[in-house]
């Protein structure tokens, strides 16, 4: 079975998965296997230009998860989408140095949904798993998804709302 762990920037996908990792699954890093349909660079978004479709047809499955911020373009088995309030996103960025325009994106993508929106559109309701990281470690997350990944904890998604930060806190 292979889980796709998407999300936004800095909510939480590689350490989450690096936590699975040592918990002995196979884990694929989207970084580690874009290198070939890197295709430019858009300087102004601060972002690698991709030829996604290529890349999705080109994926060799695994049995396992594979990490990363679109993970959920791939024709999983189950997809566990990460969301983090946007105000503490934006923190989580500016510790990584990401650049004032690119944190704003970022959580904009955050309050708007973006990378639920997309996992909606791709996958079976019943195979999606919406997951909070705000204020939570990598143990608990792994936890969740691996309840979720064993069925012990159903699909579910579409609670978490962060429109109020749209105008409040961007």
């Amino acid at each position: 079975m292979m889980c796709g762990i998407t999300g936004t920037p800095g909510t939480g996908k590689s350490v989450i998965a690096d936590e699975l990792a040592r918990r002995g699954h196979t884990v694929v890093h989207i970084t580690d296997t874009i290198g070939p349909y890197v295709t430019g660079e858009d300087e102004k978004r601060d972002v690698q230009i991709v030829d996604v479709d290529r890349w999705v047809a080109e994926f060799k499955p695994v049995d396992g998860f594979v990490e990363g911020h679109f993970a959920h373009l791939l024709p999983c088995d189950r997809v566990v989408v990460l969301r983090c309030r946007p105000d503490e996103l934006k923190a989580r960025l500016k510790q990584r140095k990401y650049r004032a325009a690119k944190i704003r994106e970022n959580a904009e993508a955050e309050a708007l949904d973006s990378c639920l929106i997309e996992t909606v559109e791709e996958h079976n309701p019943s195979h999606i798993f919406e997951l909070d990281t705000t204020g939570r470690h990598a143990p608990y997350c792994a936890d969740r998804i691996e309840a979720f990944v064993r069925g012990e904890i159903p699909a579910d998604f579409g609670h978490i709302d962060w429109s109020s930060f749209l105008e409040a806190h961007l």
